[in-house]
């Protein structure tokens, strides 16, 4: 009765059964099945403290009461300690060799790891983990699964791929998992190239592994990689996969077709809140502001209740926009109507928010009222602004807090040499790159990256090494002078080393989203846009000039650079120079 009741989610009456069963007639299969209710009923302190009073009425526990408890460990507050205890308690009882048993003591330190009650070093969790596997004297796949997991939970791929490298044998979770970890941390070719390596050794992907591939190609910005797979979802039949209809919606935003997101978001047989949250997000980072503002209104009358990741996403979306007004009620919202204590993320979008509308006084007066010091995002965001608006002052001192709090960030730098620079200092642009060379700090070098011809094209800026790019050179000239029958005039601004007149116009038409741009423009159909991806923001007269090229051949031109996108047509942006 206990074992049915917990079956289906009648835990209470469980209890009820339990409790009134005398202790003379119950046994240890009786107490596992209760520890077994409590464990799935999310309540681990009940789990452990049946387990300590089955051991004061004098029942041994067997395998299955350690797999339980165990199990149930992660859920409680003081979780590290339990699990510490267990581990004592598996060792003598005899049960240390037995594999499942193990099992569930990898996933309970895993579980300690990646638990925000237990404060760090998480490292050392994961590294008992880790001990207690390799002293095992037989690994099942679930070992093995619950190791990798485990890494690509934290973030440790070296880990992870050597864990992945070693296993005997793979199920289908096992690809799926490392699929999704690689494309999480940034490994976005590696994953692909996993997907498709899974396919090979006759593993049919499900929707999870086709999620992970999906972000990965949100990451690269890979458009036909990402259709060539919703195609081949469709086929399987799994275009009622809310993962994947999830990661589909990122990555149509991201590789900059909001309205295929849009259309997919609309005809999704159900979405979820993550699937508000990416559609907003999507419509943010395209500087549709006021659409982002209207879709989250309408997910509050649909009775979707915002999550904190919500919040930050229509937040950007205000900031990008400049919706200063709208975004200070829903800051506000978050706490007074929702209950949900603001982050330091939330309060660096509104930062970035205040000062991309030149409001400093306002921004100041925020970061003065905060519950809690200002760390390095909320200085970054108002650095940017100061950067963007030219408030040398401010400016200052918001670096002055960021070399303080993260010294070896090359952001920092960058962005304080570039406001001297605008403004002629070249003595104190010097000063800031010495400082630089004296820290050890090395400049993030920008790229830019176009997908023409089944693959991708890298330019750096000034570049040499691409085995086409003299052609490049002598089309971007041809542009710069139909670009200059328009007005086009070369912003020397935005160059940033003292040098002559001339020698500053021919620095800044090496810029690497000039270079990717012109590549496109010469190798995709004629008509086709052309997708350019950047590193790093996307500088005042690579963008000004764009605009240009867009209305001299006609065509559009979508720049994701590392903020947010901008489409250029007919001599146009979406941002609106609002950027």
């Amino acid at each position: 009765m206990v074992t049915a009741y917990s079956a289906t989610g009648n835990v209470n009456l469980a209890r009820e059964v339990f409790g009134g069963t005398p202790k003379g007639m119950r046994d240890t299969v009786f107490y596992n099945a209760m520890i077994t209710a409590h464990s799935h009923d999310n309540d681990g302190n009940a789990a452990i403290r049946l387990f300590c009073e089955m051991q004061r009425d004098g029942f041994r526990p067997d395998n299955f009461t350690f797999t339980s408890v165990i199990s149930a460990v992660g859920l409680v507050a003081e979780s590290e300690k339990h699990c510490q205890q267990l581990h004592c308690v598996v060792v003598k009882s005899g049960t240390g060799f037995v594999t499942s048993v193990l099992n569930a003591l990898v996933s309970a330190y895993v579980k300690v790891a990646l638990s925000p009650l237990v404060a760090l070093p998480k490292c050392a969790k994961l590294d008992d983990a880790r001990l207690v596997f390799n002293k095992m004297r037989v690994k099942d796949l679930v070992s093995w699964n619950a190791m990798l997991s485990s890494y690509v939970n934290s973030g440790r791929m070296n880990e992870a791929k050597e864990i992945f490298q070693e296993m005997p044998e793979k199920n289908l979770l096992t690809w799926a998992v490392m699929i999704a970890g690689l494309a999480q941390n940034g490994l976005g070719e590696e994953s692909l190239k996993l997907f498709n390596l899974m396919k090979l050794q006759g593993f049919q992907p499900c929707d999870y592994a086709f999620a992970g591939a999906i972000t990965s190609c949100a990451a690269l910005g890979s458009l036909k990689s990402g259709r060539q797979l919703h195609s081949q979802l469709i086929r399987l039949g799994f275009e009622c996969s809310l993962s994947a209809g999830n990661a589909l919606i990122t990555m149509y935003g991201r590789c900059g077709v909001v309205g295929d997101a849009r259309n997919l978001f609309l005809t999704m047989s159900f979405v979820d809140s993550v699937s508000w949250n990416a559609m907003i997000a999507a419509l943010g980072q395209h500087g549709h502001g006021v659409q982002a503002v209207e879709l989250f209104e309408e997910m509050l009358k649909e009775g979707i209740l915002p999550d904190r990741i919500t919040f930050l996403t229509v937040l950007s979306a205000c900031s990008h926009a400049g919706l200063v007004e709208e975004g200070h009620r829903y800051f506000d919202a978050m706490h007074d109507i929702y209950g949900i204590t603001p982050g330091e993320d939330h309060y660096a979008r509104m930062v970035d928010l205040l000062c991309r509308a030149g409001k400093f006084s306002d921004a100041n007066d925020m970061i003065g009222k905060m519950p809690f010091q200002p760390g390095p995002q909320i200085w970054e965001a108002f650095l940017a602004g100061c950067r963007n608006h030219g408030n040398m002052e401010l400016g200052i001192q918001a670096a002055e807090r960021l070399f303080e709090m993260i010294p070896q960030n090359d952001g920092t730098y960058i962005l304080l040499s570039n406001m001297y620079a605008a403004k002629g200092l070249w003595d104190n642009v010097s000063r800031v790159r010495k400082l630089m060379r004296d820290q050890g700090v090395k400049k993030e070098p920008a790229c830019s990256w176009v997908e023409a011809e089944n693959k991708f094209h890298v330019f750096m800026v000034d570049d040499t090494a691409h085995p086409e790019v003299n052609a490049v050179y002598s089309y971007l000239k041809q542009l710069v002078l139909e670009m200059r029958k328009l007005g086009y005039v070369p912003d020397t601004r935005f160059v940033l080393h003292d040098m002559e007149s001339d020698q500053k116009e021919h620095a800044i038409s090496t810029h690497s989203e000039k270079l990717a741009v012109a590549f496109g423009l010469l190798k995709l159909p004629r008509g086709a846009t052309v997708r350019v991806f950047k590193n790093l923001r996307i500088c005042g007269d690579c963008h000004n000039a764009i605009k240009y090229i867009s209305k001299v051949v006609g065509r559009e031109i979508v720049v994701r650079d590392g903020k947010r996108f901008h489409h250029f047509k007919d001599g146009e942006c979406s941002c609106r120079n609002y950027w």
